[in-house]
């Protein structure tokens, strides 16, 4: 008890103490795929860096830097930013591919079947472990862009969406033997507990700066491109369809190299029966080049989509 005390004694202290700032959306910028790949792919890394997350980092003595970094997420939708340090998912590994769905089912956007758009994603670990010798939380952030044209110019903003396995963390040894959701699970790791501070003071930032941190909407994805009505799933999640490598850092595991892909495949889901997900495999993600870099770790930006309470999810 006493020790939960001091940690709320530190984070109610801190968030009235340090600076905010107020992040404005910026003015709709015209960029292609290839404009954002290109320089994702600018300044690849000659080894694997690795970066360890820090209580320290998260504000100073004129900043409360993580609040600043969650309300920059949810308001700046600009797909590449001026170089930052992500707090949470510091280390990850980028790759260009496809989103094409291919079920039919009642959704809108990009989740109509037979759509298809031009994806750039960015695979990671929460905290500060890559190996496998490690708990490790994996995320996986996909950007759409309305086209499969690769030069062609944006119109409308790009649909951001995130998925994890599990906030805390899991032993799974491998990226391919997990499902990432929009709404993972929370299991009380060691890791967690060895890192309470970091993980509270997270968790207090995204809480302050919307609602309902612990699901990401996704009506990005079923507003793109759209001018009928609007229908979203509630819940999606990916899982490796085929074989990767069976490395100890999870970028070597998920490295592609010529004449090799790494396929997702896409699941959805809009209500539960018997207290179980009811989901539904409507197509795939096909990754066909990847790359570690600077650009990828420190300027590829993923907007967070803000609550909204009143989604049609096509219930009847």
């Amino acid at each position: 008890m006493k020790l939960l005390l001091f940690i709320l004694i530190i984070i109610t202290f801190e968030a009235c103490s340090n600076k905010i700032d107020i992040i404005k959306e910026k003015p709709f910028k015209s960029t292609s795929f290839l404009d954002i790949w290109t320089e994702v792919k600018s300044d690849p890394y000659d080894k694997l860096p690795q970066k360890k997350v820090s209580y320290f980092k998260l504000s100073n003595s004129n900043k409360n830097i993580i609040i600043n970094d969650a309300h920059r997420t949810l308001n700046d939708r600009s797909d590449l930013l001026k170089p930052f340090e992500k707090l949470a998912h510091p280390n990850g590994i980028c790759f260009k591919g496809k989103w094409k769905i291919d079920k039919a089912n009642i959704y809108s956007g990009y989740f109509k079947n037979k759509s298809e758009a031009l994806i750039i994603a960015r695979a990671s670990t929460a905290m500060s472990h890559t190996t496998n010798d490690s708990t490790r939380a994996f995320g996986f952030a996909g950007k759409l862009f309305p086209s499969i044209n690769p030069n062609k110019k944006n119109k409308q903003y790009t649909a951001n969406f995130f998925l994890i396995d599990d906030l805390g963390g899991s032993n799974s040894k491998y990226y391919k033997d997990v499902y990432l959701s929009n709404e993972p699970s929370i299991s009380i790791t060691y890791e967690v507990m060895k890192n309470i501070l970091y993980a509270i003071k997270v968790s207090s930032a995204f809480s302050d700066a919307d609602k309902h941190p612990g699901i990401r909407q996704l009506y990005e994805i079923s507003s793109l491109d759209e001018n009928n009505t609007i229908v979203t799933p509630k819940w999606m999640k990916i899982k490796m369809s085929n074989q990767s490598i069976n490395a100890k850092d999870f970028r070597n595991e998920l490295k592609i190299t010529k004449g090799k892909v790494l396929i997702f495949d896409i699941f959805v889901a809009n209500k539960k029966i018997k207290n179980k997900k009811e989901w539904k495999k409507i197509g795939n993600i096909k990754l066909d080049t990847s790359v570690v870099s600077k650009s990828c770790d420190q300027r590829l930006h993923f907007h967070h989509a803000k609550w909204k309470d009143d989604l049609n999810y096509g219930l009847k």
